[in-house]
């Protein structure tokens, strides 16, 4: 049975006005990939009904390997908490910051008033983060996160994405915390509905607008049209080797077998097409791996 046929298959009536063919396509062989038709129906769902966006990293379908076949745990990301958080009533926006060792930094925790001054450009270590929730008509939320806080996170499986993008993992650590504490913001795959801004009270998913630039046919010289695709080919395979760095896959036979598995190349090399396909595969990846070293905590 192929891939369309399956998915066919699947009870997705509910989000027939949101996602296209095309769409649905896509996530069951990227974000969803491993999922069984059940499993990505009710993934599917649970976007359309919380009005989260996949494609916008805003809701991740992470797969694990059971002893009784594929488990699937839909995680709502950092930018799916704010998101939910802005369509609230209550909402009257955030702050958050990393605080580096020289800078000059204190906190109420009681009444959520930072006072956070830069004083000099070497501004030293980071040291920690804060994030502060504000909403109308309740106390505002503040959340400190230190740096043994998260020690155990740079050791993990996805330490090397700490190590990388240390600042920004903290504080997008220390934004998860704030908006849950101060909306009640919980999806997972069994309680997508819960919380205090649950996915039946909030307006109904719009699809997304169609972005893509109309596209106008130029006659260019053959030898420039060659030589830019030299140069794009060459540009792609640098960015390729960044991604399978930030992926953490450094062995060729890796490499090799990641680009057949999720390129799947007509011909003995990947096309500059094929590549760039690849590209935004791997941005998902490193997105997702993101998003579970930031949730690593939640789940321990």
């Amino acid at each position: 049975m192929n891939q369309a046929v399956a998915l066919n298959n699947i009870n997705t009536e509910a989000v027939v006005g949101s996602f296209t063919q095309s769409e649905l396509d896509t996530l069951k062989a990227t974000i969803a990939r491993g999922t069984t038709n059940e499993q990505f129906a009710l993934f599917v769902q649970t976007c359309a009904r919380s009005g989260l966006n996949p494609f916008l990293n805003q809701v991740y379908c992470i797969v694990y390997n059971g002893k009784d076949g594929p488990v699937m745990s839909i995680q709502i990301a950092v930018e799916g908490i704010v998101a939910l958080a802005k369509r609230h009533p209550q909402y009257k926006g955030f702050i958050a910051s990393e605080v580096k060792e020289n800078d000059e930094f204190e906190i109420d925790v009681v009444t959520g008033e930072p006072k956070h001054r830069i004083t000099t450009m070497q501004r030293g270590k980071t040291i920690g983060a804060y994030c502060v929730a504000y909403r109308e008509g309740a106390p505002n939320i503040a959340v400190v996160i230190t740096n043994d806080q998260v020690e155990h996170l740079l050791k993990g499986r996805n330490g090397q994405m700490w190590k990388d993008y240390f600042d920004d993992m903290i504080v997008k650590h220390a934004i998860k915390r704030a908006f849950k504490r101060q909306f009640g913001i919980e999806v997972a795959e069994d309680e997508h509905n819960h919380g205090g801004t649950s996915a039946d009270s909030i307006p109904e998913y719009q699809p997304r607008k169609d972005i893509t630039p109309n596209r106008e046919v130029i006659d260019v010289p053959k030898q420039a049209s060659e030589d830019d695709e030299a140069t794009k080919m060459k540009t792609a395979r640098a960015e390729m080797k960044k991604k399978f760095e930030l992926l953490g896959i450094t062995e060729p036979a890796d490499m090799a077998k990641y680009i057949e598995q999720h390129a799947k190349p007509k011909g003995d090399k990947p096309t500059l097409a094929e590549i760039t396909g690849l590209l935004k595969i791997m941005d998902m990846h490193i997105a997702e791996k993101q998003e579970q070293a930031s949730s690593a905590d939640e789940l321990t």
